[in-house]
């Protein structure tokens, strides 16, 4: 009876991911091998690995992994320091919220304050410097997303470190190890579950980046995301854009499987 009662709860879970998970994927593997006019065809497949996929392939990449480096080197040390504060919560609060505002808006925000008529040009203008275009630049590009990835990487990493036992801290430096060799044998290791989950929540959003890189980067970004969302809009080549996006999912799911937790102990519990 409990079998057959856990089989019947697990159907909806089933069907929602046969719906929103299976059926999706297969109709992007099911266009990504039609043409233009809707003919079977492997030619989106051999274009992919030409050398204009190729580049701009690695060129998401490289953009994702500095996206991801400036975040974590920002929210590690953020995330260690909230973990000391007498109001933890209250200061994790505060720095969640902005996550909250609509994407849209918070560029609109940004292209406001790069601006030639912004208020960093206006400050650079006081001592007598010129105003300087600083949007449509790979600066502001990251600069942008690296602030809106900023909670979602500091959310997991602030867990991790939040739950570390203390009292293996007061060993290691009780047995005389450095608070540098503290951290790098004892809290680094014991909050990598945090870090990687950060990596993920952060590396594979930057892969398929195309709002941000339009309103912020223009031109000059050219991402895995922009590309699909050229294919799809501009040129109405529904084939190749479905082809980038398999892709864009092998990627996730290998990064997923890089980065997958292993849990350790060490954790209050």
């Amino acid at each position: 009876m409990q079998t057959k009662t856990s089989k019947s709860a697990l159907f909806p879970y089933v069907l929602w991911i046969a719906f929103f998970v299976i059926a999706p994927i297969a109709l992007v593997v099911y266009y990504s091998l039609l043409d233009l006019h809707g003919n079977f065809t492997l030619d989106n497949y051999k274009a992919f690995f030409s050398s204009v996929y190729l580049k701009m392939t690695l060129s998401s990449f490289w953009y994702a992994f500095l996206i991801t480096l400036f975040t974590l080197l920002i929210s590690y040390p953020t995330a260690y320091f909230l973990t000391k504060t007498k109001h933890k919560q209250l200061w994790l609060l505060l720095i969640i919220i902005p996550s909250w505002i609509n994407l849209l808006l918070k560029t609109y925000a940004f292209i406001g304050i790069f601006g030639l008529y912004g208020p960093i040009n206006a400050f650079i203008e006081v001592f007598g410097f010129d105003p300087k275009q600083m949007l449509f630049t790979d600066i502001s590009f990251v600069f942008v997303s690296v602030y809106i990835f900023i909670p979602f990487m500091i959310l997991p990493i602030f867990n991790s470190l939040d739950r570390l036992n203390p009292t293996l801290i007061y060993a290691a430096r009780d047995l005389g190890a450095s608070a540098f060799t503290t951290f790098r044998r004892v809290v680094l290791p014991l909050t990598m579950d945090g870090v990687k989950s950060g990596i993920q929540v952060v590396f594979i959003p930057a892969l398929s980046l195309f709002m941000i890189t339009r309103l912020i980067a223009g031109n000059r970004v050219i991402t895995l995301g922009t590309a699909i969302e050229q294919q799809f809009l501009v040129t109405q080549n529904w084939g190749m854009g479905s082809t980038i996006a398999v892709f864009l999912i092998l990627f996730m799911v290998i990064i997923m499987l890089v980065t997958g937790q292993k849990d350790k102990g060490g954790r209050v519990r």
